[in-house]
């Protein structure tokens, strides 16, 4: 009797082709979120930000909008602390049981995720979409926290609205939204006021969250950012550089709405025993 023939075992493809190490000391230095033991007010400020938004990308908020796992951070100027608020919010959302986060630096004129971070960018987003040919695992980007991957902006680029507004941003926008169930994504969006490719990434998101600095952003400038936005987004404010401490009544309510809050306190403000 014939010999059958061994099964064919095919490989599961790599989520990523490169892993770094980030410095989770350096980033502590900074101020930003350490997955740690530790108790710290900025930990506990990001569970109540972050909350309201995995229940509307579970599709148990109160509002249902389409890849509302796509959560864009944004400002309406520049120095808001949209990065910051980016980068903790995808560091808090990677500590979930059940939740892996991808953090997209769509600053592609000004990026500062991999600058933020502590670690060399390399290729990313730009490439990927100048390069039709390009696997996505070739610019993605693994680090030494569990769940939490990093999509670096890549190369500069003089069509940088025009790449992000291209069919291939839209076919990756739903790509990522769609490749992993467990999976937020988070997007570093430039100001809405200071470019024009905020408002191309915004209509790729299912939620946005602009952060808006305390004692700073005029109301004026608020207002314009949002004529900016599809009014059908879900769309919440984090209020960011408080000083002063918040009750914990004062953070997150109306977030499921048409326009929601959280908060959290100034950057200076570091974790804690």
């Amino acid at each position: 009797m014939a010999t059958p023939p061994e099964p064919v075992v095919r490989a599961t493809p790599k989520r990523t082709r490169r892993a770094i190490e980030l410095d989770l000391e350096h980033i502590r230095a900074l101020g930003l979120l350490v997955p740690d033991t530790r108790r710290s007010r900025i930990k506990e400020e990001y569970r109540h930000i972050k909350r309201p938004l995995l229940m509307n990308a579970a599709g148990k908020g109160a509002s249902q909008v389409e890849h509302a796992n796509l959560i864009m951070v944004t400002s309406a100027r520049p120095g808001e602390g949209k990065t910051f608020t980016a980068c903790n919010l995808a560091l808090s959302i990677a500590a979930e049981r059940d939740r892996t986060v991808l953090l997209v630096d769509a600053d592609v004129i000004r990026p500062s995720v991999a600058r933020t971070l502590g670690f060399e960018a390399g290729p990313g987003l730009v490439d990927f979409l100048i390069n039709g040919q390009m696997d996505l695992a070739e610019v993605l980007v693994d680090t030494n926290i569990p769940s939490f991957t990093l999509l670096p902006a890549g190369s500069a680029h003089h069509l940088s609205t025009e790449l992000l507004a291209s069919e291939n941003m839209r076919k990756l926008a739903a790509e990522l939204s769609s490749r992993y169930p467990d999976r937020i994504v988070i997007i570093d969006s430039p100001p809405l006021l200071a470019t024009t490719e905020a408002s191309v990434l915004a209509s790729l998101a299912g939620q946005v969250v602009m952060v808006v600095e305390a004692g700073h952003t005029h109301q004026a400038q608020v207002q314009e950012a949002l004529a900016l936005l599809n009014p059908d987004q879900i769309i919440g404010f984090v209020l960011n550089k408080v000083r002063g401490v918040l009750g914990s009544d004062y953070y997150g309510y109306n977030y499921g709405s048409r326009y929601g809050y959280g908060y959290r306190r100034d950057d200076a403000d570091t974790d804690a025993e």
